[in-house]
């Protein structure tokens, strides 16, 4: 089974060598998404929860684009650059990702690509 490569105008381009996400049959790996505005790829960095927010805007863009939606989320990976912040991510994660909540690790990193204070992937299953 050929793998599929992913792409959306409504997340952010690739900064990197790597693609938006990737579907091999049921299964979609979307690759870490951090609060880029698509239309501006410049950073939204107001406040942790607005960064928060692009992040889950992201990835559900290419979840869509993907054929499916955050619902469908087996596996979520959330990195930040300070854990004090897990409350907000708890908080505004549920805006977004309906019961019965995915599988999630919470990363403490040192630093995040473009300065940014969240990060997230996150592996669907289609079907």
């Amino acid at each position: 089974m050929a793998k599929q490569i992913i792409h959306t105008d409504e997340a952010p381009a690739a900064i990197g060598t790597y693609s938006q996400a990737v579907r091999h049959g049921d299964t979609v790996y979307i690759s870490g998404q951090i609060p880029l505005d698509p239309k501006t790829m410049e950073m939204v960095n107001d406040s942790i929860e607005s960064e928060i927010h692009q992040v889950f805007r992201n990835l559900t863009a290419v979840a869509v684009a993907a054929g499916g939606s955050l619902a469908d989320v087996a596996k979520l990976n959330i990195y930040l650059t300070d854990l004090a912040h897990f409350p907000s991510v708890n908080e505004i994660m549920a805006k977004y990702m309906p019961e019965p909540y995915p599988a999630r690790a919470a990363i403490g990193v040192s630093s995040l690509p473009k300065g940014a204070r969240v990060e997230a992937d996150a592996v669907l299953v289609l079907g």
